[in-house]
């Protein structure tokens, strides 16, 4: 469900970015390398499934490369979130600064370093990772090659790579910067800014009731196993499947939730429908006036903002 949902929300995605947008901007290079990490995250679902049904049936080879990609798309997918959210503040909090600096090379090498830290952070699922034979389950794919005790190290490390690089860093990055942008909204005169509060709420509490469950099995699993000699306990694993699947379908459906939340691709959205189904051109063209004439409004009454500034701040924000 997760891949089918996946494939295609961020196809939709890439096909919205591609026919309507511009791929120079800062904004849809973070979220075109956003859809590419969900996409390899996504395509790994597929093998895992199968896996689970019956055995490893794919080989050696794709036993390292499938958990690798698995790895890298999880863990770049919740980076390009982070680096979405501090760009947006920066283009909210900071406009006149941001401005000069919000360009292509920025947006490019910022993705550069959220590549190589997920590669780097995923290493250990390449090394790690291996085929057996087993007579009971038949071929696994699995930890394997090393003693029981390097084996638990590595494992307590990636649970404690996964709970603070990958959850509380960004949680404490994402809750300032929106807390600002919050600020920054309720401190100017613009009619939409009721809307952008509440779309920001919806974003942070989305992202906490997602993230925060997982996180903290991962952080138990990882005391239980430093301070217990005994094996997990079936609750705590049970609880590790379900609130796993949460956080993989957040990451499945983040490139379309942060999307179409947003007027302008909304827009493009109901354009690409009216293509196609001919009575909605009507719907389009009025929705599209009205826009027009609240943003007019708007920018009219932001005495405390430049036009440009208010403009481009309910670009990043709506």
């Amino acid at each position: 469900m997760n891949f089918i949902i996946s494939v295609l929300g961020n196809g939709l995605v890439l096909y919205i970015i591609y026919k309507y947008e511009k791929l120079t901007t800062v904004t849809n290079i973070f979220l075109l390398n956003l859809v590419i990490s969900d996409l390899l995250f996504a395509c790994s679902l597929p093998f895992e499934a199968v896996y689970h049904a019956s055995e490893w049936i794919f080989g050696r080879a794709m036993c390292k490369l499938v958990h690798s990609l698995f790895s890298v798309g999880f863990y770049s997918s919740i980076l390009f979130l982070t680096l979405m959210t501090f760009d947006r503040y920066l283009a909210v909090v900071h406009a006149v600064t941001a401005a000069k600096q919000r360009r292509k090379a920025y947006a490019i090498s910022s993705s550069v370093v959220v590549w190589v830290v997920s590669v780097a952070s995923s290493v250990k699922e390449l090394i790690l990772h291996d085929t057996s034979r087993d007579p009971k389950y038949g071929e696994l794919c699995e930890d394997f090659g090393y003693n029981q005790d390097t084996l638990t190290k590595w494992q307590l490390f990636g649970y404690y790579q996964q709970f603070f690089l990958f959850f509380l860093i960004p949680l404490v990055i994402v809750l300032y910067c929106y807390v600002r942008i919050t600020v920054r909204i309720l401190d100017t005169r613009i009619k939409e800014k009721c809307r952008a509060v509440k779309l920001i709420f919806v974003i942070v509490l989305t992202f906490f009731i997602c993230w925060t469950p997982y996180n903290i099995i991962i952080l138990l699993k990882a005391l239980e196993m430093s301070y217990s000699t005994e094996c997990s306990s079936d609750s705590l694993d049970y609880a590790h499947f379900i609130t796993r699947n949460l956080a993989f379908l957040y990451c499945c459906i983040c490139p379309v939730f942060y999307t179409f939340v947003g007027k302008k691709f909304q827009n493009h959205f109901r354009n690409m429908l009216a293509r196609h189904i001919p009575c909605l051109k009507v719907s389009v063209v009025t929705t599209r006036s009205t826009s027009q004439m609240s943003r007019t409004t708007s920018c009219k009454n932001a005495h405390m903002l430049t036009q440009k500034t208010s403009f481009r701040m309910l670009q990043s924000v709506s």
